[in-house]
């Protein structure tokens, strides 16, 4: 999410309302799990970043919290930082620590087909058409 602030926020090309809006509702919204994630609202998670905007970060393999020994990112550095993550009411990160023990996580149901779809069938008929040539198909009785 650094990354994106810093590339996208910090150079002007979206604003700050527009991070908020692509990093979590429309992230919840394409994986289809909008309003429980993505939202500030009743009933909803409200997993929340506090991100600071001065704060300054470098990428390394050494420092990042994977079990891989590299990063296409190793070297950049860049502006904006998470300092805190908040999930389910509780500090999962804080001063580049994770705070959480393995198995404290729970599975969140994804239903396929979010309104990333919505369309498919319509633009599907428009290319079939646009070839001019015969490709319907028989319908199968079942």
């Amino acid at each position: 999410m650094h990354l994106v602030w810093d590339i996208m926020v910090e150079s002007g090309q979206i604003s700050v309302t527009d991070y908020v809006r692509l990093t979590s509702t429309e992230c919840a919204r394409i994986f289809n799990i909008y309003p429980r994630k993505g939202a500030i609202l009743p009933g909803s998670d409200a997993d929340i970043i506090i991100l600071n905007p001065n704060s300054s970060f470098e990428i390394s393999a050494k420092s990042h919290h994977s079990r891989l020994d590299t990063n296409i990112y190793e070297g950049r550095r860049g502006k904006g930082n998470i300092e805190v993550t908040i999930a389910g009411g509780r500090v999962v990160w804080e001063n580049n620590e994770l705070k959480v023990a393995p198995g404290t996580g729970r599975y969140i149901k994804m239903p396929p087909f979010s309104y990333v779809f919505d369309g498919v069938d319509k633009k599907d008929a428009i290319y079939l058409n646009s070839l001019q040539a015969p490709v319907k198909r028989p319908k199968t009785s079942s």
